[in-house]
């Protein structure tokens, strides 16, 4: 073997080994998007909080062709709820964004846009996640708390994004799988409560499509229902503030 060719393979190495941690760091905590690592490893991060207790929140608006109909109903039904808004839609429906906050929800951070985290983009990461943030904040008079990545893909660079912006990562424990096309309510009823195996979780329901198809439809229609039995059993429904999730993503619960 000549001298040089153990030195020229090592250099040829080093690049493809450094994209490989690259891709690791980016693609590994991605991995919290399943369940049971979730509920098993990261419990607060599945917003797992007090046992006496259900958040009740929502992605993807505001929209003004179905957010109010979630605020009418939330206020008929006397519950607050926590909104994972998107940054250019806040921009668009300021007011709307207002309403929420008026009514006494609670607004967080859902990213600037709907975007899948194919590629590893840290720089761009942290600026959407700060712009959307500081969007909230401008909104609501105060910082947001919550961090939830669309999608739920967690990556390396959307944590880093967060924790830069003060914001604590919540994913969910329940979701009512309202997004789908053909979701009826009843069948979105049926998939949050067998999810939530009792107090303590964390619900995630849409209250805008953006696909168009106005499949936010079921989600809003199983609201009662869901509210109403989860009160039967003596369970408070609410936001994520006062949820109990501590600050350090470990642990169950805060008293």
């Amino acid at each position: 073997m000549h001298p040089g060719q153990p030195k020229a393979a090592l250099a040829l190495g080093a690049p493809a080994a450094a994209a490989a941690l690259v891709a690791a760091a980016h693609v590994v905590p991605a991995g919290t998007w399943l369940p049971g690592l979730r509920r098993a490893c990261l419990p607060a991060l599945a917003g797992l909080g007090h046992p006496d207790r259900v958040a009740l929140t929502f992605d993807d608006g505001p929209d003004p062709g179905s957010t109010p109909y979630f605020l009418e109903l939330l206020d008929e039904l006397s519950v607050h709820a926590t909104f994972f808004v998107l940054g250019e839609s806040l921009l668009r429906h300021p007011g709307l964004g207002r309403d929420i906050v008026r009514r006494g929800h609670e607004l967080a951070v859902h990213g600037w846009t709907h975007s899948r985290p194919w590629a590893p983009t840290p720089g761009r990461d942290l600026r959407e996640v700060s712009a959307a943030a500081e969007a909230v904040r401008r909104t609501a008079g105060t910082r947001p708390l919550w961090y939830r990545p669309p999608y739920g893909i967690l990556t390396g660079g959307r944590w880093a994004a967060a924790r830069r912006c003060g914001l604590r990562p919540v994913l969910w424990s329940a979701w009512g799988r309202d997004w789908e096309p053909d979701a009826t309510p009843g069948e979105v009823l049926a998939t949050v409560r067998g999810q939530l195996r009792g107090g303590g979780g964390t619900v995630l329901l849409h209250d805008a499509d953006l696909s168009g198809r106005r499949s936010w439809r079921a989600a809003l229609a199983m609201l009662p229902e869901l509210v109403g039995g989860l009160r039967a059993e003596g369970m408070a429904v609410g936001p994520l503030a006062g949820h109990g999730l501590p600050p350090d993503g470990r642990g169950r619960f805060r008293r």
